[in-house]
């Protein structure tokens, strides 16, 4: 067999430093190159073969782990929260980062995470700009109440963003002036377009035709409907990736951390460590969950008697993470499955 070598990179911006060692920790070859397509390949050409690489997950990592990865008898991506040897040094820079992860790589102590496939990563990025959109037009639709609100015009909260209520009040509210009228006229308009671009991302995902049979399984769960449906095929990838409810729960941020010593253990609150974009769903559609579940709404119910209504929203998100597992793992419709104890997905 030829023997193997191991390739830590420090991915920046501008900059790509990196490491070359053999399995006896020898340095073969260290240095830094620019962060292109074209320098890459000629870097390439240069490395003994075969190779392995490991680089820290940065907004970066995604396209140059696109371009290595074909070259790369094996190429991983480090979670950067898990570095601890490299954030706690005393001495830091790209090259001592470099040999640091490739140290990692080369002992199998790096601690690697998931990288979800090309296709899946556009589509993700597809959908996260669709929620940069909403938060947009929220922001917009506050902006128009706030310049009602200074210039002390009265409207009805209720009807404010329908087309011809709008209409009607800048025509007929004589405290409306014509600088007032032709901000709000701007507003709207941004409203009205962002709107649309967003309904089109929404239905081009939906079509997709490497999602449209996932998400029609997913959204036969109650209450999941197609955001909440994309964004748990896009943000976890590869469900078969988690080998239990609990740790599905815990990627999704719906439970706290744990902090155990001798015989104390505590628990903090909701931790940080998760995927923002699937805790925030999962929380907006268990709010809406108790209107289209009866079987949602009694644990809604049971909960809340325990403690508040977080407690019980937490409960049913909770809940519908189980159900996409079922659904995601046995590739089937949503089913209810009458038990002795009771009723399961």
């Amino acid at each position: 067999m030829e023997p193997m070598y191991y390739i830590g990179l420090d991915v920046h911006k501008r900059k790509i430093s990196y490491c070359v060692k053999d399995s006896s920790g020898k340095i073969y070859a260290e240095g830094s190159l620019p962060a292109t397509r074209m320098d890459l390949d000629l870097w390439m050409k240069t490395l003994p073969c075969p190779w392995s690489g490991a680089m820290e997950a940065t907004m970066f990592t995604g396209w140059i782990y696109d371009h290595l990865k074909p070259h790369a008898a094996a190429l991983k991506v480090a979670h950067p929260l898990m570095l601890r040897a490299i954030a706690a040094a005393k001495k830091k820079n790209d090259r001592i980062d470099a040999s640091k992860i490739c140290d990692c790589l080369r002992c199998d102590f790096l601690p690697e995470c998931y990288m979800a496939p090309t296709a899946i990563r556009e589509r993700r990025r597809t959908l996260r700009y669709r929620n940069l959109l909403v938060r947009q037009m929220v922001q917009m639709k506050i902006k128009i109440s706030s310049l009602l609100m200074e210039a002390g015009v009265s409207y009805n909260k209720q009807r404010l963003h329908k087309a011809g209520y709008f209409r009607e009040l800048l025509a007929s509210n004589p405290d409306i002036d014509e600088g007032l009228g032709a901000l709000l006229r701007l507003c709207r308009e941004t409203v009205v377009r962002l709107e649309k671009t967003e309904s089109a991302m929404v239905r081009s995902l939906e079509r997709d035709s490497l999602l449209i049979d996932r998400v029609e399984r997913l959204m036969t769960i109650p209450a999941v409907g197609p955001i909440t449906a994309l964004t748990w095929a896009l943000e976890v990838g590869d469900v078969q990736r988690f080998s239990s409810i609990k740790k599905a729960i815990s990627y999704c941020g719906l439970c706290g951390a744990e902090r155990s010593s001798g015989n104390t253990v505590q628990r903090t609150p909701l931790s940080k460590q998760r995927n923002k974009h699937l805790q925030t769903t999962l929380i907006e559609a268990a709010k809406m969950a108790p209107r289209n579940s009866a079987d949602l709404a009694m644990l809604y119910d049971k909960e809340k008697q325990k403690g508040n209504a977080n407690r019980a929203t937490l409960a049913v998100a909770r809940k519908l993470v189980a159900y996409l597992m079922a659904v995601d793992r046995g590739q089937r419709n949503f089913q209810v499955v009458e038990t002795s104890n009771g009723i399961a997905a």
